[in-house]
């Protein structure tokens, strides 16, 4: 089987971005490059199909979580800015509450319905944004993509133009939630072909939640059969 592509989308080449394009500012330019030069000595990060990434129009990317690397991980190879959807508890410490705010975090309740997190999605989607959500609410526990939480429909259905799935596989391995410090791996980030809205919003809620599961599922298998790692049992 070939491998996907590992190319950036042809639009977003280069320093001039298609016309409404929300640029990335200098801090969050300096902090995705810190990281990719940052992770190479200890991680083998192999990123695929980077050319899926819209060139404009918001985008919501759905992702499964394996590991405190995620948000880095998910979109460090992107070209243009995300906002990531952070548990609450990660803004208690002010310090580090105020480092993820400027690279557009912004806290949501874990285990409720948090209107206010999903109003605050919607409005950074209405103004062209890109979000990121980890709908299994939590890390996984043993690499298999669990259960999304029913609240991924109302911002694709509703707010996104795209809805981008995305598969991250190794980071388990890497630093599992039963150890404090991460070890050495090999970690894939493989992005999904970009669902436009029009396919989304005719659909019951409870069944798009259902089939993007489904791809993130194939999408990992994908992974772990073409680089010959262990198949992962379903029920």
């Amino acid at each position: 089987m070939n491998a996907p592509g590992s190319y950036p989308n042809p639009l977003l080449r280069g320093f001039r971005l298609p016309e409404g394009t929300i640029l990335s500012g200098l801090w969050y330019r300096l902090a995705r490059r810190f990281f990719q030069v940052s992770m190479s000595p200890f991680w083998k990060v192999r990123v695929f199909n980077r050319h899926y990434e819209p060139s404009c129009g918001s985008a919501v990317y759905i992702s499964n979580h394996q590991s405190f690397l995620d948000p880095i991980l998910m979109s460090f190879a992107l070209r243009r800015p995300m906002s990531y959807m952070a548990r609450d508890s990660l803004f208690h410490s002010w310090g580090f509450g105020q480092l993820i705010k400027s690279l557009n975090a912004f806290p949501v309740k874990r285990g409720t319905a948090d209107t206010g997190a999903i109003k605050e999605a919607m409005r950074r989607l209405k103004k062209g944004g890109q979000v990121v959500l980890f709908p299994e609410g939590t890390r996984t526990r043993d690499g298999r993509i669990g259960q999304l939480l029913p609240g991924v429909a109302m911002l694709s259905q509703r707010s996104a133009q795209w809805t981008v799935p995305v598969v991250i596989d190794g980071a388990f391995e890497a630093w599992p939630r039963t150890r404090a410090l991460p070890g050495p791996g090999s970690i894939v980030v493989q992005y999904g072909q970009p669902i436009p809205r029009e396919e989304v919003r005719g659909k019951d809620p409870a069944e798009f939640v259902a089939e993007m599961r489904d791809i993130l599922i194939g999408i990992q298998s994908d992974i772990r059969r073409r680089i010959g790692r262990p198949a992962l049992e379903y029920d």
